[in-house]
């Protein structure tokens, strides 16, 4: 029996790449915090109202819960059948795999569901591919709706974003365009093996993309994101800094774009929601966003990690529990 997370050297790359992202994280964050102000940084953090943060949590946990129901929609939608109780244990150890290099240990999922169900990763992967597309049209279109009002002169990094999507869309609903892709790469020395694979990956993909699970996935994506910017400012008011939904929603999920080619995006992400909420914020001080930079990054990218990695821990006795029942 296959137990990816089980096998010492998955659970060692795991913990090797959550040390490397935390110490970089957090040497980011202090050296961030000392060219801005650090004993400003601590004495906010020190006054942060805590009871807004269970709600900045419950709203990541909205944010988490919604995106699990997209990817069991989109499983359901290819036809395989997983119950809750293994689903989403090992949704949530793909949470933990966004700081992964490149983010490609999220392919963890598709490899359980195989593990689990017996379905080839080519009918699955797919899903995932799909599950992340549409998390990035909202987060696009979400700060699409504030870039012109808000940061005019950034539009390039949301055109840039678009561009990336749109062509891949574009790519994706012709299918005679893609299957001659795929001919192509038959062709291929290395690649050509699995052409078979790719072609039945295709048309899996083109079914969790077609108008109805499109719209479906759009909307709970859209849902779910301006959930964690409604998080941002929950933070905001915690920290006793004005501001307005519509600031807070365009920061989340611009900031957000930004980072999107960072793994998590570490580094990107928090630098820009620091600088941009200075730049947007007139009363903000700077103490104010390293902290409010620290404080969403926490609860958005640091929780998950924690719940994946409690997951990690639990996976194998997950497929023990379900491969026995099958």
């Amino acid at each position: 029996m296959e137990e990816v997370a089980a096998r010492p050297d998955a659970l060692q790359s795991f913990r090797k790449w959550v040390a490397i992202a935390i110490a970089l994280s957090a040497l980011g964050f202090i050296g961030y915090g000392l060219y801005k102000d650090l004993p400003g940084t601590l004495e906010q953090l020190a006054s942060f109202r805590w009871s807004f943060y269970l709600g900045v949590l419950l709203l990541t946990l909205v944010n988490y819960g919604l995106r699990y129901g997209k990817w069991h929609f989109l499983l359901y939608r290819l036809g395989v059948r997983i119950p809750h109780s293994a689903n989403l244990p090992l949704f949530l150890c793909g949470l933990a795999m966004v700081i992964s290099p490149a983010k490609a240990g999220e392919v963890v999922k598709p490899y359980l569901v195989k593990v689990i169900t017996g379905t080839p990763m080519q009918r699955t992967i797919p899903a995932l591919v799909a599950e992340r597309v549409t998390d990035g049209i909202a987060v696009v279109a979400l700060a699409t709706l504030g870039v012109t009002t808000f940061a005019p002169d950034r539009i390039d990094v949301v055109l840039f974003a678009c561009a990336v999507l749109g062509s891949g869309f574009a790519v994706l609903l012709s299918k005679r365009l893609s299957l001659v892709i795929i001919g192509v790469m038959r062709k291929l020395p290395v690649v050509g093996r699995v052409g078979d694979k790719l072609e039945e990956a295709y048309m899996a993909m083109r079914e969790c993309l077609s108008p109805v699970p499109l719209v479906i996935t759009v909307a709970m994506s859209l849902a779910a994101w301006w959930a964690e910017c409604l998080g941002l400012y929950l933070v905001y008011m915690g920290l006793g800094a004005h501001t307005s939904i519509e600031v807070s929603t365009f920061l989340y999920a611009f900031a957000t774009t930004a980072g999107g080619f960072s793994p998590g995006g570490l580094g990107v992400t928090d630098l820009v929601l620091g600088e941009l909420g200075l730049a947007l914020i007139p009363t903000l001080t700077e103490g104010q966003a390293v902290a409010a930079s620290l404080l969403i990054r926490i609860a958005t990218l640091w929780f998950g990690v924690v719940l994946g990695a409690l997951a990690l821990l639990r996976i194998e006795g997950v497929i023990q529990s379900h491969t026995r029942s099958s």
